[in-house]
């Protein structure tokens, strides 16, 4: 193998775990991929890769070494790209973290348009609702909620929702409905115990803002968590809308206080800091922008301040 191609053994030997899937996603025998990756070390006079019962893993040297080849070929992928034209066709492995339930909601039921939009593409999911660390997984673009910590990611802002205090209908006829929001403090709430949640909830009305710290005997730290919880009458919840879009548009959950308004929620396009998008995660972004851009969970106004700007988050 040429030096670029054993770049690309070893970015698939790590994303695979093993030499036969990287074998199989190259289209090689076993044997070449283990040559290859033997030559690799020699010529740099460094182990890259740690052998145990429980598999591979990359050393020190071998994870640093597999971040700039996997950018390197990203690179190589790019000019490829740009000297097809337009006409290019987007293959190879496209890797996209996203949160759990905004991802089987809104994403995952309109992938089949998008794979066959780029028959040549192939995606892999990583659903978790922790903010996971992009380089170390392999992630090209990670969708996320919520003000962003990291000042130095690169990030595009897609689309701002709404945050809305969401229960059932039989909850509120048993608990009654919060017609203020101090109201809240003597209802059962179930608090998302990630960040972006907890138990203090700030309400806005014109230019009065108040804040209620709301009790309940239930902290979840997953969306479909909460989700479950206030779907089976345990409590009332603050979420974005996108959460409970089709119990919305059914009435099988209602929103209370909405003549109070709750910071509302942005949904950015996260990128590996130091790494320009690629063009197979900006394909993605743009996918995704549209489909929510033209979907009845997003609003009219939430449309008018979606981004498209590349940015720093604050």
């Amino acid at each position: 193998m040429n030096r670029l191609s054993a770049m690309e053994a070893f970015v698939r030997v790590i994303e695979t775990g093993s030499f036969s899937g990287a074998a199989r996603q190259l289209h090689v025998g076993q044997p070449a991929i283990s040559k290859s990756i033997a030559q690799l070390e020699e010529r740099l006079g460094v182990r890259l890769l740690l052998r145990s019962t429980h598999g591979l893993s990359p050393t020190e040297a071998g994870q640093n070494f597999y971040e700039h080849a996997k950018r390197s070929i990203e690179e190589a992928d790019e000019a490829d790209l740009a000297a097809r034209g337009a006409g290019a066709t987007l293959s190879g492995r496209l890797r996209v973290c996203a949160a759990v339930t905004f991802a089987r909601l809104h994403i995952v039921p309109h992938l089949g348009a998008f794979l066959a939009e780029h028959p040549a593409l192939d995606v892999e999911m990583v659903l978790d609702d922790r903010n996971v660390d992009l380089i170390e997984a392999g992630i090209d673009v990670a969708l996320r909620m919520g003000d962003l910590a990291d000042s130095g990611l690169t990030a595009r802002k897609i689309v701002q929702g709404r945050r809305l205090v969401l229960g059932t209908p039989a909850y509120f006829e048993a608990a009654g409905e919060p017609l203020t929001p101090p109201d809240l403090t003597s209802h059962q709430a179930v608090v998302y115990d990630q960040r972006g949640g907890g138990a203090v909830w700030t309400f806005q009305q014109g230019t009065a803002e108040m804040a209620v710290t709301v009790h309940g005997r239930l902290r979840i730290s997953a969306a479909e968590g909460i989700r479950e919880a206030v779907l089976v009458g345990l409590g009332l919840t603050i979420s974005s809308e996108w959460m409970f879009a089709p119990e919305l548009r059914a009435g099988t959950v209602k929103a209370v206080l909405e003549d109070w308004t709750l910071p509302p929620i942005d949904l950015w396009a996260v990128f590996p800091t130091g790494r320009q998008a690629s063009a197979k995660a900006r394909a993605f972004v743009t996918f995704v922008e549209s489909r929510l851009l033209g979907s009845p969970d997003i609003s009219p106004t939430q449309e008018r301040q979606a981004g498209r700007v590349e940015a720093r988050p604050r």
